[in-house]
């Protein structure tokens, strides 16, 4: 598949329409087909088992013609990351974008919530993202960065936004020492994003959103026993709210 192609697999269907010759509307159609059948196929069978062939078969056509489309199934699961980042991040774009600007915290708890609900809605999607890794299998960090850091980005959106209308303050006492070489990171990392945010708080952000995931993949994976907590939803929202404090957002 040729750069070109692989910018037409994963643009989005209205920028395709208007930009697209009828042949590349149609090569762009039958590559979301095959994705739509990859994420069946992932939630059946998981991403180790993945199958071009059987993909194939689903679709109606003979192997030889989806390896036209699609080159083998690793470009199948870059193309299947692309998809599933870019939904999580519409929908949790989504959620922000309901709540008032200028309410940080709520903001933060439609965040977390928007994660929550996709990932127990798309379990097997969920586990590509951010379970084990498929063996023999390397994302191609330059189609796959873009999209990955959506989720992370908004985060970091909220809380700089916190910060500048005076909203992110630390609660609970001082912070904690930060060794040299983890400041220099964080530096960098406030530059990377072109934060007014000290470091401190972007190491408290960091703690947050490792804390978040941690929560969802805990109930994705049923890490919890069965009967552990008879409405979860509410565990995870008080952890949310728990985790908003520790990040510096006021209510």
């Amino acid at each position: 598949m040729t750069d070109t192609e692989k910018t037409d697999a994963t643009a989005t269907p209205a920028a395709s329409a208007r930009v697209l010759t009828p042949r590349q509307r149609a090569r762009t159609q039958t590559v979301a087909d095959i994705v739509r059948l990859g994420r069946r196929h992932l939630a059946l069978h998981g991403a180790a088992a993945l199958s071009l062939r059987a993909v194939a078969r689903d679709l109606g056509v003979v192997s030889s013609a989806v390896y036209r489309y699609v080159e083998s199934r690793d470009e199948l699961l870059t193309l299947l990351l692309i998809d599933a980042f870019n939904e999580l991040g519409d929908e949790v774009d989504a959620a922000i974008d309901a709540v008032p600007g200028d309410d940080h915290a709520g903001r933060f708890m439609a965040w977390g919530g928007a994660v929550r609900t996709w990932a127990l809605r798309e379990p097997a999607s969920y586990a590509l993202l951010f379970g084990s890794p498929v063996p023999g299998y390397n994302a191609p960090a330059e189609r796959t960065t873009g999209p990955g850091t959506r989720v992370i980005i908004a985060l970091v959106g909220i809380l700089e936004s916190a910060f500048r209308a005076g909203r992110l303050a630390v609660e609970g006492g001082a912070l904690a020492r930060i060794p040299a070489a983890l400041q220099a990171d964080l530096a960098a990392i406030r530059n990377q994003f072109g934060l007014t945010v000290p470091e401190e708080l972007v190491a408290r952000g960091l703690l947050v959103w490792s804390a978040v995931f941690g929560a969802v993949s805990f109930e994705a994976f049923r890490q919890y026993g069965p009967d552990t907590f008879s409405v979860p939803a509410e565990l995870f929202d008080h952890n949310l709210a728990v985790l908003a404090g520790v990040a510096g957002l006021q209510a």
